[in-house]
């Protein structure tokens, strides 16, 4: 009966929905001169800002309140838990892998497309090589990490090898290769090269796109100049480039900066490989410590909005060039 009852209450709200769009269409239909106009902004904007509201806005205010309260929520403790994030001891150990990934990642993702970019440019066929090197942006952060957990599965080295990193050191003559998810500190760069394998087919499409739109007369007249090879690419392409090696960069590190998947699928942040956002999700709802988890959560957004802002400031900057 409970269950029939619940039915029957998303009936009624699915139907009352589908009656106020009617009476608002049957509105917008009957208006006339400003008043319609004012109605379709209504009618076609007003359901995007009350899903961003309530999706968005909203749970951004309860984090920041949250953060300045303590781990039950119910009492206000000002600035407490944004001193324990920056000046627990524990804390300066994922804050720096951070600051790791969110440097690292980047510059070798950028840097591999844009060396992808340039030999795939002249190449026959490269719509084909570009698709491969695009498939993993398909695969979820999860999957990714299931895959990669495969290939740096260890056993040891008397049994037959599943992981396919053991089994090729093997045969480069390593006897008895690491169990590389506990080999610190490495470990945490051979997460990282999960999230490049996935961030360098966006880098590479948009960096090759950005180059073929180079106008062919600047290159024709750098090439009588005496440009050639690296004394084109310095000259001419990177700075014709510059905008979109920006934009390319700083889009991988706000997902650099959002990345919780991996690490939680693959070491779940232990033998020194937690982040930020990791430690967030360990606090907020594995130890139920609602401050210190809204405060972690309140650093990665106040750390993603200057990117952001920026991002936004270099697209309408190459806009009004072109």
């Amino acid at each position: 009966m409970q269950g029939l009852g619940k039915v029957g209450i998303g009936l009624g709200a699915v139907a009352v929905f589908l009656g106020v769009l009617l009476i608002v269409f049957f509105v917008a239909s009957r208006s006339r001169g400003r008043a319609q106009g004012v109605i379709a902004g209504i009618v076609f904007l007003g359901p995007a800002v009350l899903l961003l509201a309530y999706g968005l806005i909203v749970p951004t205010f309860r984090t920041t309140v949250g953060s300045f309260q303590n781990d039950s929520g119910n009492k206000f403790v000002g600035i407490k838990n944004y001193i324990w994030v920056f000046t627990a001891p524990d804390n300066w150990h994922f804050l720096f892998n951070t600051l790791l990934w969110i440097i690292i990642t980047p510059i070798l993702s950028t840097a591999l497309g844009l060396t992808l970019a340039l030999l795939l440019d002249r190449m026959r066929r490269e719509s084909v090589a570009k698709s491969i090197i695009f498939m993993p942006m398909a695969i979820s952060f999860v999957g990714a990490g299931i895959i990669w957990g495969l290939i740096y599965e260890y056993r040891d080295p008397s049994q037959p090898q599943v992981g396919l990193l053991s089994q090729v050191v093997m045969w480069l003559g390593v006897e008895d290769p690491p169990n590389w998810l506990l080999w610190t500190p490495f470990n945490n760069f051979l997460l990282m090269l999960i999230m490049v394998w996935i961030q360098v087919g966006f880098a590479m499409v948009v960096l090759s796109a950005a180059i073929k739109a180079i106008p062919r007369d600047v290159v024709e007249a750098a090439e009588l100049d005496g440009a050639v090879g690296v004394s084109l690419f310095r000259r001419v392409t990177i700075p014709m480039i510059r905008g979109s090696l920006v934009v390319v960069f700083t889009t991988i590190m706000i997902a650099v900066l959002k990345i919780f998947d991996i690490v939680r699928v693959m070491t779940n942040g232990n033998f020194g490989t937690q982040i930020v956002s990791n430690e967030m999700y360990a606090q907020a709802f594995v130890q139920f410590d609602v401050g210190r988890g809204s405060a972690l959560a309140v650093v990665l957004f106040v750390a993603v909005i200057p990117l952001i802002a920026y991002n936004v400031y270099q697209l309408r900057k190459e806009r009004a060039v072109r």
